[in-house]
């Protein structure tokens, strides 16, 4: 079979498109990188939904918790403290017996259980959690002389934040922020060793590294494909973000703009 035909069978396998049959001998090169990177589909899928609706929640979060409200104040702190005290894979867990028996009581709760929606809510809630941390430490950050010139410009309430506060703040915070967006997307590999199943062998990238690994009983041809894509993708990450960054520090003199400095973490 030529490397083509390969990507044709299973460039899309992942998403249920091309050979519904896993490769079981004489595995290629080719086979190696075509199956491993159509899993890296399900793992952008859950690091960019996951990122993109989080950053909305993650300010919201933020706000509530620079509340002077108690009742809005409390509930947020301890959501960012139960979701950054607690492991990933620990989550995960839960979070799946959790749909799994609310499934047993509601018909509703049965996409839950698989991974592309239980997992990524998990992603998403833990994301959203680390991430308004960053944007809390922003905020209190603003400058108040910025605050002060609004309010003196006649501004308040959502002009203000919309104009002033909300963009300092993602000034403030992007580099940070851009390190959340990195180690989400490496957090994606944890949902193959989560509760959550791959339905009908469609499973991430980690999945195919691991199915060759076990097949061909010689972990140092797979994991070192997997460990290429995740880097590829975190240079596109650093890229974007970059960009993102510059744009945000555009109106700035060049000795006084943040520059990012990517401070991969070991542990969550």
């Amino acid at each position: 079979m030529s490397c083509w035909q390969t990507i044709q069978d299973y460039g899309l396998r992942s998403l249920g498109y091309g050979e519904r049959l896993l490769p079981r001998t004489d595995f290629t090169l080719c086979e190696h990188f075509v199956l491993i990177g159509s899993g890296m589909i399900w793992n952008i899928y859950f690091g960019v939904v996951a990122l993109g609706l989080g950053f909305f929640f993650a300010t919201a979060l933020a706000l509530g918790k620079m509340s002077a409200n108690r009742l809005i104040r409390k509930p947020a702190e301890w959501f960012i403290f139960l979701f950054r005290g607690s492991p990933l894979f620990i989550q995960f867990f839960f979070a799946y017996f959790l749909f799994l028996s609310l499934k047993g009581s509601y018909a509703f709760f049965d996409p839950f259980t698989a991974a592309w929606l239980g997992a990524l809510i998990v992603l998403f809630l833990n994301t959203s959690a680390y991430s308004a941390e960053i944007f809390y430490g922003a905020l209190r950050s603003i400058p108040k002389g910025d605050v002060e010139a609004a309010d003196a410009y006649g501004m308040s309430g959502w002009p203000r934040f919309r104009r002033i506060v909300w963009p300092t703040m993602l000034r403030l915070a992007w580099p940070a922020y851009t390190n959340e967006a990195i180690f989400l997307f490496h957090a994606t590999a944890l949902v193959f060793f989560s509760s959550f199943p791959a339905w009908q062998q469609r499973g991430d990238a980690l999945y195919y590294a691991n199915y060759f690994a076990d097949k061909t009983f010689n972990p140092f041809v797979p994991y070192p494909i997997l460990a290429m894509y995740f880097i590829i993708f975190t240079l596109v990450i650093v890229a974007i973000f970059g960009a993102i960054n510059r744009r945000l520090n555009s109106h700035l003199p060049q000795n006084e703009k943040a520059k990012l400095r990517i401070r991969p973490n070991l542990i969550r």
